[in-house]
This record gives C-alpha cells, sequence and structure tokens, in this order.
C-alpha cells in the first residue's frame, strides 16, 4: 500500500513537470509585457521658422512685435525662412525692413517679402524680369478718375492733333500699349491699396521697346488711360508709333471714304462746310 502511494504521488510530480514544460514551450510569451512600438514625433526634426505675430501691412517697418519664433517640420519650412527673430531685424544692412507686400499672421517671413537697402518699398523689387518702370504724367481725367491702382491692368491711348494750325481739326487717336500692370499712383506703390486718388503721375510696367514707345507718343500728343477688366488679356492689333510729319485734311479723308480696315487708329475730320465725322485709319 505505501508503495502504491509513492507510485501515485511519483507519477503526479512527473505529470505535472511534464505540464509546466508543455507550457513554457507552447507558450514561451505568456506573462511577459509588451513593450509598444516607439513612435516617431513629427516635431523631432523641428526647426524654428519666423512668422508674423499678426498682419503687416505695406509698407511698415517691422520690429520684434511683429514677429515671433514657432517650430515646424524640417519638411514643411519653406525655403530661405529666417530662423531667429535677430536675422530678420537685421535684413535690411543691419537695420529693420519694411514690407513690401501684405503678410498675413502666422504667415513665414521670407526675404523676397522684405526691403533690402533703403528705408522704404522699392517699386523695383517688384518689376518682372526683363521689364522696367515708366512714369507717364496724366490728370483726374487721363488717369482714369484716379481709379486705376496699383496692380491693375491698363491700356495707354495716345490722341494728336495732325493739323494744329489748319482752318480743320484732323484728330487721331491711337493705342501704343496695352495689358499693362500699374505699379504706382504718384508715391502709392501698395497693391493692397483700395483708395482712389486724384493722380499726377502713373508708373507703368513696361518692356523696354514700350518704354520707347511711351516717350515717343508723350512727345507726339497727350496720353490717358482706359482700365480693363479684371482677367482681361486680349490685345488689338497697334500700329507702330513713329514721329512723322502731320497728314493733310484732304488726305484723311480720302483714306476715310477709301473703306481702309482698322489698324488700331481712329481718325477724326472736321471739315470747313460738314459735321465732324469718324475714319478708321490703316496702320502705319
Amino acid at each position: 500500500m505505501r508503495l502504491l502511494t509513492i507510485g501515485s504521488l511519483g507519477a503526479s510530480v512527473a505529470l505535472g513537470l511534464g505540464a509546466i514544460l508543455v507550457a513554457r514551450v507552447a507558450l514561451p510569451e505568456t506573462g511577459k509585457v509588451h513593450a509598444a512600438p516607439a513612435v516617431v514625433s513629427p516635431m523631432a526634426n523641428a526647426v524654428s521658422v519666423v512668422v508674423a505675430a499678426r498682419d503687416i501691412a505695406y509698407g511698415e517697418r517691422l520690429d520684434a512685435g511683429h514677429l515671433k519664433l514657432i517650430r515646424v517640420p524640417r519638411d514643411a519650412s519653406p525655403v530661405n525662412a529666417f530662423t531667429s527673430v535677430a536675422q530678420v531685424l537685421a535684413q535690411d544692412h543691419g537695420g529693420a525692413p519694411v514690407a513690401l507686400t501684405l503678410i498675413a499672421a502666422r504667415e513665414p517671413l521670407l526675404p523676397a517679402k522684405l526691403s533690402g537697402p533703403g528705408a522704404r518699398p522699392s517699386v523695383a523689387a517688384e518689376l518682372e524680369p526683363g521689364m522696367r518702370a515708366y512714369a507717364i504724367g496724366v490728370n483726374d481725367i487721363s488717369g482714369v478718375g484716379g481709379h486705376a491702382l496699383p496692380g491693375d491692368r491698363v491700356d495707354v491711348v495716345m490722341m494728336r492733333n495732325l493739323t494744329p494750325n489748319g482752318p480743320g481739326k484732323v484728330l487721331t487717336s491711337q493705342l501704343v500699349v496695352q495689358n499693362v500692370r500699374v505699379l504706382g499712383v504718384d508715391l502709392n506703390a501698395d497693391p493692397t491699396s483700395t483708395k482712389a486718388e486724384k493722380p499726377s503721375t502713373t508708373t507703368l510696367e513696361v518692356s523696354v521697346k514700350d518704354a520707347q514707345k511711351l516717350a515717343i507718343a508723350a512727345e507726339m500728343g497727350s496720353l490717358s488711360l482706359a482700365l480693363r477688366p479684371l482677367g482681361a488679356s486680349d490685345v488689338e492689333p497697334v500700329a507702330e508709333v513713329a514721329s512723322a510729319a502731320p497728314r493733310a485734311a484732304g488726305h484723311a479723308r480720302r483714306a476715310r471714304s477709301s473703306g481702309a480696315p482698322s489698324g488700331g487708329r481712329i481718325t477724326i475730320v472736321e471739315g470747313e462746310n460738314s459735321a465732324p465725322a469718324a475714319s478708321a485709319k490703316p496702320a502705319a
């Protein structure tokens, strides 16, 4: 009986050890706590970027109150962004720059938006490659009543009297340049300006060739602006502007009666015994 009891106990111990061994082999990770995979924060590679602390108006001189430093992911940082406030405030040859355009709150500061040498916004910084700024004299009528503002696009019209000393008048009107951008009105070059003012000069962005045309046209007659609708880019055929001797009234009448197609020039002939009439002259 004793031997039987001892044998039963030995068998129980053997079975228990076997169960433990099977459990360890079949379930090796049982009872262990797994560590969660490490999550890499997008800000781990963050860099400092200077942004506007509030809206900055065109022409406003910057100080530390306009700026603040934020951290952004490296791949979200704009190219050429400033990385310190001191760097921005030394942008203008060691001095505080002025804004060349409206800068919205939290918008990154970039060198192209700030002035370089000088203490005021520069129209030169607004010019597209290959273009020139050319100013013409206007008044409240020829300047579209002051409604042509920086950023608008206009056509320039020349009007001249071909017979200043004759008994009648031969007036001609011609488009000189078309679809050119207004850079400034008098000393206002703010592209966000909405205030119409009585102008005395308008500065236009033109090519070198168009600047030459405007110089000749200003000597030949009077210039005025025609404001274009937003988005309008159509260009009418325009005759070349060149200095030439005035044509006789009779010659203008013959051109009128010939039915020549319009080439961008309109001529009005005032005869001695007839009412004024409009005619289209071919392009020169």
